[in-house]
């Protein structure tokens, strides 16, 4: 949510914005929130110099009963009583535009960076650098889904029975290989000095509109029938929900987290070859990073962050790239964002394995997280990354690890996770 100060001072630019976001459609928004904005302001104005002339008469009141004056204390008495209709109405007006005023304005979406590329969509996303050899080799990479199954790593069908399209069973080698790169992923971020977190899994409502809009809410979330709670799309979520309604002290700025969870996201179903795999499934687990700083901090940080999960891919000798999204590719709250792409030798093309994003105080002024220095009270800035979301990250490795005879590759650094082993070999 953008500081309506913004607004007030120049609407315009706020249009501006989103334009270069393709959301023609929704700059009426501003309009309407102005207005709301100016009507609420004025209602404020009214009540509150409303409660100062009642609390004056009231106070006469007691002077002229003193003495006996007890006409000029009926009069104000009865003015005293309209008073406290007018303010019941104006304070009824308040509750009504309020909330209003809110919800429009959480419906506006943060100023993105100047630095963010204008594009309508993630096909004008820019690239801006690659990281490790992209090989192809002579012999032919399976589809993933072949690869595993040939492991007895997969069973969709079990998972069909007990969850239905979306799920899977990872088995034996490849559960193995799965929980090996979390825990790896894990332990690489404690050594970059992250605090290790393990966050609840379901999150209620005003979390949830407080870290996302209202569209992504509906388009990933599953609710809960019954209850205010959401089972959580990312860790981040709940990470960035803990400070929720907090004044954080200063001193204690940067705070630096990690968190595991399971993840769960109502992905679209695909069709074809990808519905056989992970690629598109319903839920996973994710090895998260979240950082709340100063504001000033916030750019130092979003390096460091994305910076971090390329380092951990070109240890598993996975080939990565680096895309720059642009500003219809990018989500109401994030100021900017930039995607990590593995290379699949099988595709012959890159996909996208994590995201890195600096949503500036957009988060914090939705959830009221703050901080207080010597120049008084302001909001904190929010930044989230993936370390390393487990299906993807698990095919992309697959891929580049495989070898012609059918075996995959372990390399060094996941090696102590996998009892010692170099390599893993198909059952099949």
């Amino acid at each position: 949510m953008i500081d309506i100060a913004k607004l007030r001072e120049n609407p315009e630019l706020v249009k501006e914005n989103m334009k270069k976001k393709f959301q023609h459609d929704r700059l009426h928004l501003v309009d309407e929130a102005y207005k709301l904005d100016k009507d609420y302001r004025e209602v404020l104005t009214k009540a509150s110099e409303l409660r100062s002339k009642r609390n004056k008469l009231s106070k006469e009141i007691g002077q002229f009963m003193r003495e006996g004056k007890k006409d000029l204390a009926e009069q104000n008495k009865e003015k005293v009583n309209e008073m406290a209709k007018l303010l019941k109405e104006l304070e009824e007006k308040e509750i009504e535009l309020g909330p209003k005023l809110k919800e429009i304005m959480m419906k506006i979406p943060n100023f993105i960076d100047d630095s963010v590329p204008v594009g309508k969509d993630d096909s004008e996303n820019v690239e801006i650098q690659k990281y490790g050899e992209p090989i192809v080799p002579a012999y032919e990479i399976p589809y993933h889904g072949d690869i595993i199954t040939k492991f007895n790593g997969l069973d969709k069908d079990a998972s069909g029975r007990t969850s239905g399209n979306g799920f899977y069973y990872l088995m034996g080698d490849i559960a193995r290989l799965s929980s090996a790169m979390i825990s790896y992923a894990r332990d690489f971020m404690i050594d970059k000095g992250f605090t290790y977190c393990i966050p609840p899994f379901m999150i209620r409502s005003d979390v949830v509109t407080g870290v996302m809009s209202f569209e992504e809410m509906d388009a990933m979330m599953y609710k809960i029938e019954g209850e205010d709670l959401y089972l959580i799309g990312t860790s981040e979520h709940s990470m960035i929900g803990k400070f929720k309604d907090q004044i954080v002290k200063e001193d204690d700025l940067p705070i630096t987290m990690t968190s595991y969870s399971p993840c769960f996201r109502k992905e679209v179903g695909a069709h074809g070859i990808e519905e056989r795999g992970i690629y598109r499934v319903h839920q996973f687990e994710k090895q998260e990073m979240i950082v709340v700083c100063e504001p000033e901090d916030s750019w130092k940080w979003y390096d460091k962050m994305w910076s971090y999960t390329v380092e951990l891919f070109r240890s598993l000798d996975i080939p990565v790239r680096t895309l720059e999204c642009c500003s219809g590719d990018l989500a109401d709250l994030k100021e900017k964002s930039c995607d990590v792409e593995a290379w699949s030798p099988r595709q012959q093309k890159y996909f996208e394995v994590g995201s890195c994003s600096t949503l500036g105080d957009a988060q914090a002024r939705r959830l009221g997280i703050r901080t207080k220095g010597q120049e008084g009270t302001y909001y904190v800035a929010t930044l989230n990354n993936t370390v390393l979301a487990s299906t993807r990250a698990l095919i992309a490795f697959i891929e580049n690890n495989y070898n012609e005879d059918g075996t995959i590759d372990i390399p060094k650094a996941l090696r102590p996770y996998m009892g010692g082993n170099a390599v893993i070999e198909p059952k099949k």
